[in-house]
């Protein structure tokens, strides 16, 4: 039992050690209140928690070891570029710490497990929150989570409401939603906006929306999505200021390499295989997504016609995350259809 609560001690003062990283970055770095008010909040939460693990602080500081720890003065050779990798590595060093003492409390109080469990994934919020607002490494940092993206508007639901659909495929694990509606005024446009929206942020998704940097802007999006035909990306910058992703299609090296090279946060590189959802683009096949894996190193997502029976073909020609219609959208199982293609993509990448 000494070693458990010594495992424990260490990883409650590895989470709060990465949260007050974090913190200072956000307090003389980026300057941002709201933030800064988040994250006491956590590390307030994680005190709460170790009070009530079993024997509590005192039993904690009791079974403490510093001479018997073999790894306490191990040097540490790992350089941070800058203050955003450092507060990533804070992000990172709370989250493991928090897993670990999640599987510690399974045996010993499974309440106290869960609640550990909901630190971690609040801890999985915060950090993409945290990422939005800080510039460029933070939109980059928001975006690379993404494996599963859903693009979809009303009428790719099989006549469920979209919203439910949304919050279906959240739950099953798409990290993204883009909503895709041409068919709208402006005003019918920002309210459903505002509605899914509010679903994706609470789920710890990021929204995007599909042309119409105007709505959100609105809604305070975390991005839009462009057309090769639509916004220029430097306008759509403009307009959402350097906090939000912008994301843009490509359908061949060339219009990817000009993205990449214009400053888009990630481009969208299909269609894959033909598809229903645009008929009359041509598929670009897995050439165009093993190339862009090899010679680019922003972050794109294949879409087209991408479904279970051919993910597999996808992830294995590079793509680290997938974007998807009718697969998730049309299916009679939202939530488990989102599950099976996100765990190919876990499958392939992990991660990473």
């Amino acid at each position: 039992m000494q070693e458990l609560y010594r495992i424990a001690d260490v990883n409650f003062n590895r989470a709060r050690e990465g949260l007050r990283v974090v913190e200072e970055v956000q307090r003389f770095v980026l300057g941002d209140s709201v933030r800064i008010a988040e994250l006491k909040a956590l590390r307030h939460r994680l005190s709460a928690l170790e009070e009530d693990f079993p024997g509590g602080r005192a039993g904690l500081l009791a079974s403490r070891d510093i001479p018997g720890d073999v790894a306490a003065l191990v040097p540490e050779h790992r350089m941070r570029k800058d203050v955003f990798s450092l507060a990533a590595a804070g992000w990172k060093r709370a989250q493991e710490a928090v897993r670990v003492l999640e599987e510690l409390s399974r045996g010993l109080d499974p309440e106290l497990a869960y609640r550990f469990k909901e630190l971690r994934f609040a801890l999985y919020a915060a950090e993409r929150e945290s990422a939005l607002h800080s510039a460029p490494p933070g939109r980059a940092a928001a975006f690379e989570r993404v494996r599963l993206y859903l693009v979809a508007g009303r009428g790719d639901t099989e006549g469920r409401p979209l919203a439910e659909v949304v919050r279906a495929a959240v739950k099953g694990g798409a990290g993204a939603f883009q909503l895709r509606e041409k068919n709208l005024d402006t005003r019918e446009l920002v309210t459903l906006a505002a509605e899914l929206r509010e679903i994706t942020s609470a789920a710890g998704a990021l929204f995007l929306v599909n042309d119409r940097a105007d709505v959100a802007a609105a809604v305070d999006a975390d991005g839009v999505h462009l057309g090769q035909e639509d916004l220029p990306l430097e306008a759509a910058r403009r307009l959402l200021g350097p906090a939000k992703l912008i994301g843009v299609s490509t359908h061949s090296p060339a219009q990817a390499r000009e993205a990449w090279e214009r400053g888009a946060d990630y481009i969208g590189v299909g269609p894959v295989f033909p598809t229903v959802t645009k008929p009359e683009a041509g598929a670009v096949g897995l050439t165009l997504v093993s190339q862009v894996a090899a010679e680019m190193s922003v972050p794109f997502v294949a879409i087209g016609g991408i479904g279970l029976s051919n993910i597999r073909e996808v992830a294995g020609a590079g793509a680290r995350r997938v974007a998807v219609v009718r697969a998730v959208a049309g299916a009679a199982d939202v939530t488990r259809a989102a599950a099976e293609l996100c765990q190919v993509i876990y499958e392939y990448w992990g991660d990473s």
